[in-house]
């Protein structure tokens, strides 16, 4: 078993063990991918104040998201096909974050379904819903995380539409994966993978099969996408989802302070400054750039929480240090669940906290509540300096 020391570790594991298919889906943004790569690579342009001779013992990660407790201020964020990145993949890695004590958000394009995670995890788990046409099918789907005893509902409102992401063209993706020559080539050499697939029933959209009606094609991300998705979604039609769940409210997807206090308006408890990873809008600016002008516009009134490129714990710090009360992992947690199953998730999310920890303690700072911007150096113009 190699040495692993990074999340990145992790990634080429993933890589060698995952169909293609699967691994470019996770490892991709939308067009030239410039959004996708200044996410993270953002981050390495702010820099930490380091510190001596100040007492680094008692260290606190705890805290809370939407008043619940967790370990530390990381949920993992929800990800589409992740039972296709490994067999029954949403059930371990919702049981990696429960033993961890971080939340787990289960994303409506899953392959286990709602009830899967549910009848498979003890503590309540947060569930992720786009914006659809079909009152019914929302409301059946809150219904459903009710049931489930899901604490929270996360509505992703930056998918009105799909941002072309040319890997997944080029790769025929779908769910489960097409057979073609090229497919069943490369997932001949993903032999622990395939024994893995043969080994569950789970390999559809657990949340739409034998739920959605009229959906011709339901193995297809873009099909699916394009006969339900609501394009025409505006600020009312959110307040409409949001009488249809009466708990708490995180809404994902916000770039702009606009948008932040539209969010604010319609009731949520909390926003998550996100470009999907880059997925959507390629050209946009980099998430972490967006942070800082949200935070100043509404963070006193509504948890600003961040989500799109973090591949570290120092990632994590910069972006509570920015004024975020929660930060999220879709990547860096799918990597481990590719190369590791669910241990795979734990030694992703081991990772990230202990660089937090660590990266705390020589910033001269033992309680995650005490970060600010006083331990970071930012260059610049990289904050508010756009037309």
């Amino acid at each position: 078993m190699p040495v692993i020391t990074n999340i990145d570790d992790l990634k080429q594991i993933h890589r060698r063990r995952v169909p293609k298919m699967f691994y470019d889906y996770a490892e991709s943004g939308s067009w030239t991918e410039q959004t996708f790569r200044e996410n993270s690579s953002d981050f390495a342009q702010i820099r930490l104040k380091q510190r001596v001779a100040i007492d680094m013992t008692g260290r606190n990660l705890a805290t809370t998201m939407i008043g619940q407790q967790v370990a530390m201020p990381v949920g993992l964020a929800p990800v589409g096909l992740t039972g296709m990145q490994c067999a029954d993949g949403e059930i371990k890695a919702a049981r990696a974050a429960e033993k961890f004590g971080v939340p787990f958000t289960l994303s409506t394009m899953s392959i286990c379904s709602i009830e899967d995670v549910a009848e498979n995890t003890e503590k309540p788990f947060w569930f992720q819903v786009y914006t659809l046409k079909d009152d019914d099918f929302m409301q059946r789907l809150f219904d459903r995380a009710k049931a489930a005893n899901c604490s929270a509902a996360m509505i992703t409102v930056d998918l009105q539409m799909l941002g072309q992401r040319h890997k997944d063209l080029r790769n025929g993706l779908s769910a489960p994966p097409k057979l073609t020559v090229r497919s069943v080539a490369n997932m001949m050499t993903k032999v622990q993978w395939g024994l893995g697939m043969l080994g569950t029933k789970r390999r559809f959209f657990g949340n739409i099969v034998g739920h959605a009606k009229g959906v011709t094609d339901p193995s297809s991300l873009s099909a699916w996408t394009a006969e339900a998705f609501d394009q025409a979604l505006d600020w009312d039609r959110i307040r409409v989802f949001r009488r249809m769940w009466d708990g708490p409210l995180i809404i994902k997807g916000i770039m702009d302070v606009r948008d932040a206090r539209e969010a604010l308006n319609v009731g949520a408890d909390a926003i998550i400054v996100s470009n999907h990873g880059g997925r959507q809008l390629d050209g946009a600016l980099s998430a972490i750039r967006a942070l800082p002008e949200i935070v100043e516009a509404v963070g006193d009134r509504i948890e600003v929480h961040f989500d799109s490129g973090i591949r570290s714990g120092q990632d994590v710090l910069k972006a509570l240090a920015l004024g975020a009360r929660g930060t999220y992992i879709g990547r860096a947690f799918t990597y481990g669940l590719g190369a590791m199953g669910e241990a795979g998730v734990t030694c992703a999310l081991d990772l990230i906290r202990k660089e937090l920890d660590t990266t705390m303690g020589l910033c001269g700072r033992r309680d995650v509540h005490d970060l600010d911007r006083d331990v970071l150096l930012i260059p610049k113009g990289f904050i508010g300096d756009w037309a």
